[in-house]
């Protein structure tokens, strides 16, 4: 712990804490907001047809390797 030998001192590193207070604060604010656009039915429908989609390309590109027909 630090030992303080004046006020100036003091204020110094409590006006630092109150900014760093202030910094996490609106970095919680972005995750929040980040988190929830992340979550919106939207973008979870649009990750849901992107995976789809992909795994369609990757089954057929696989069935022409293999020479699997589907039917």
């Amino acid at each position: 712990m630090r030992e303080y030998t004046n006020f100036k001192d003091i204020d110094r590193d409590l006006k630092i804490l109150k900014l760093q207070t202030k910094i996490d604060s609106e970095e919680i604010k972005l995750t929040i907001d980040e988190v929830k656009d992340s979550l919106s039915p939207l973008h979870v429908l649009g990750n849901a047809a992107s995976a789809l989609v992909q795994k369609a390309l990757v089954l057929k590109a696989v069935g022409k390797i293999i020479g699997v027909k589907r039917t």
